[in-house]
């Protein structure tokens, strides 16, 4: 296993890595073979709306209600996991209290511009067209969603360990609220995605309501 150069420390022992592997074969793992998706996207600090993370989200199914993320900052082997998020249904959503709900984003922005993505085989002749409607299909069940996301590692002040308490994230929900073309666009470039690709075979996605205790960071900042 390589080493991540953000992080302090050496380089992992040979013995550590020895006792690793055999308890990979010997250990089942069980939670992290649920997970079932790959998706990326970016998250804003509820406290600081406009400052952002990236983040690679892997998901599993906890019911058809409930889904649970492991967020880190790439999807290389040597990854921080910098977070967690929680995603749940509309009719569980209105079941939270008010305040609670005010901890939770939506995901229609990131779905129907593009943002939102599913990285898959580019690549791959041919295959290319058949992940496309398998990731439309997928966005049709995310937009309706409601989020609840912390990050536990800062890594865009260049923090080199998890310092400080989590921080409540949140999503973006209109346009001019960060530079998206640059963030999107360079994220395209490393995974071979195309935000406006996305756009396009995502326009006949209806989009739902959006609970008005939703999102309220950037109605605070709207307020002041």
């Amino acid at each position: 296993m390589t080493t991540n150069i953000h992080v302090p420390g050496g380089p992992v022992p040979t013995e550590d890595n020895i006792l690793e592997t055999g308890a990979s074969m010997m250990q089942e793992f069980l939670p992290t073979k649920q997970l079932c998706a790959h998706l990326n996207a970016f998250h804003t600090y509820a406290e600081e709306p406009g400052r952002y993370v990236e983040a690679n989200h892997y998901c599993a199914h906890l019911t058809e209600d409930v889904r649970q993320c492991i967020l880190y900052d790439s999807p290389e082997p040597n990854a921080r996991l910098i977070g967690i998020e929680y995603m749940i249904t509309p009719k569980l959503y209105e079941t939270l209290p008010p305040e609670e709900r005010k901890l939770w984003h939506s995901h229609v922005y990131e779905v129907k511009t593009g943002m939102l993505t599913m990285p898959g085989p580019s690549a791959i002749p041919g295959a290319r067209q058949a992940w496309e409607v398998a990731e439309t299909q997928e966005m049709k069940h995310v937009i309706g969603l409601y989020g609840k996301v912390y990050h536990l590692w800062q890594t865009d002040r260049g923090h080199a360990l998890p310092l400080g308490e989590p921080k409540l994230m949140t999503s973006f929900t209109a346009d001019g609220q960060f530079d998206f073309e640059k963030a999107v666009g360079d994220r395209d470039r490393k995974f071979g995605t195309d935000w406006r690709r996305n756009k396009e075979l995502r326009k006949d996605i209806e989009p739902p309501p959006i609970h008005p205790d939703a999102d309220s960071a950037w109605k605070r900042r709207n307020s002041m």
